[in-house]
């Protein structure tokens, strides 16, 4: 049998019996972690586990929002804190060649930290494009203000995961840079036309394709369609995501229970799957809410279930050897010669974690 399209939270750093049960009775694609579940790698390393042995897989995928700066669930006193992806831009500024290898090993040291605790998939790249007057929920978290420049380091730091064994998930697809609203709390509406679309936010998608999975956008686009976002939109599924944009890997919705998104928790599933979504995520670990989903779940099948497979088939290798002291060493001392405040923090907490 085929895992439910979905992937779910848990409310703590351990399984209780009943999420243990509701798991393996339900058989989720897989299971992310939010700053609640991480206190230490032994503990991480127990929870990663114990999920895959309730779901009876061993490759089951454990996902992780630690894109640096703002956004890092796993952090000090055992992880190193890192730079938001604005940093390589700055390192960029005096030498191209340095910024795009930095973010290269960026995401190979973020790469050696998930794996070492069984987390095999990190949400990042941000492949979003922000402009002057967006609401700064991306921000920094974007590697620049500049569509082939965020291309270019987001392909960098995916390379430097996928050479890590972790799997790269891109994200927000089509683009979230221009939303003048947080779609944690609120439903963005980008009024700007198709044109400026592709030629600026669809750019870094488009751009890596060839990347195994991404992540949606709750944003609406009203050149596109004026109505629904493009986690339920099947128009921009269709017409933007698999068609202009041309991205074929598996694609997971952002977390259901974002209020950008209207209806019910099982009408919001039922809808992300009508528009195209191969998965769905649900991240706040609350078992009610997962059961309401869980009533809407469909099995992995056809094209989606190629495309998770495939996905998982990108990192059955080992991992790019790596001396991790000797490549913090250079990330710390190139990061503290290009920028202030984030390197300074970074080399602090870096001498924390060792």
């Amino acid at each position: 049998m085929a895992p439910a399209a979905l992937i779910l939270g848990c409310a703590g750093t351990e399984l209780t019996g009943d999420e243990v049960a509701f798991f393996r009775d339900l058989d989720p694609w897989g299971l992310i972690l939010f700053r609640r579940n991480c206190d230490n790698p032994d503990q991480i390393r127990r929870l990663t586990s114990d999920f895959r042995a309730a779901v009876g897989r061993a490759d089951a995928p454990v996902l992780v929002d630690q894109e640096g700066g703002r956004v890092q669930r796993l952090t000090t006193p055992h992880w190193p804190k890192y730079p938001a992806a604005r940093a390589f831009s700055r390192i960029a500024a005096n030498d191209p060649l340095v910024g795009r290898e930095m973010a290269r090993l960026g995401g190979r040291l973020l790469a050696h930290d998930l794996l070492a605790v069984g987390i095999t998939v990190d949400c990042a790249p941000v492949l979003d494009v922000p402009v002057a007057g967006a609401h700064d929920v991306i921000g920094d978290r974007a590697f620049a203000t500049d569509a082939a420049a965020v291309a270019q380091f987001g392909r960098a730091m995916a390379e430097g995961l996928l050479a890590g064994g972790v799997l790269p998930v891109v994200k927000h697809i089509p683009g979230h840079g221009r939303a003048g609203a947080d779609s944690h709390f609120d439903l963005p509406v980008v009024t700007a036309s198709r044109e400026e679309l592709e030629a600026s936010d669809f750019l870094p998608f488009a751009t890596l394709t060839d990347m195994p999975l991404a992540m949606t956008a709750h944003v609406v686009y009203t050149a596109i369609d004026a109505k629904r976002p493009a986690t339920t939109s099947r128009r921009v599924m269709r017409q933007i995501v698999r068609g202009a944009i041309g991205y074929d890997g598996l694609v997971m919705t952002d977390d259901l229970s974002m209020k950008a998104l209207a209806g019910s928790l099982a009408e919001r599933a039922r809808a992300s799957y009508r528009a195209g979504c191969d998965v769905v995520l649900h991240c706040n670990g609350k078992l009610d809410e997962m059961r309401e989903i869980a009533g809407e779940a469909r099995a992995l099948s056809g094209a989606a279930w190629r495309r998770a497979q495939a996905a998982l088939a990108r990192i059955r290798h080992m991992p790019e050897p790596l001396d991790r002291d000797e490549a913090l060493g250079r990330f710390t001392e190139v990061l503290a010669r290009a920028t202030t405040g984030s390197s300074t923090a970074f080399a602090a907490d870096h001498a924390l974690s060792v």
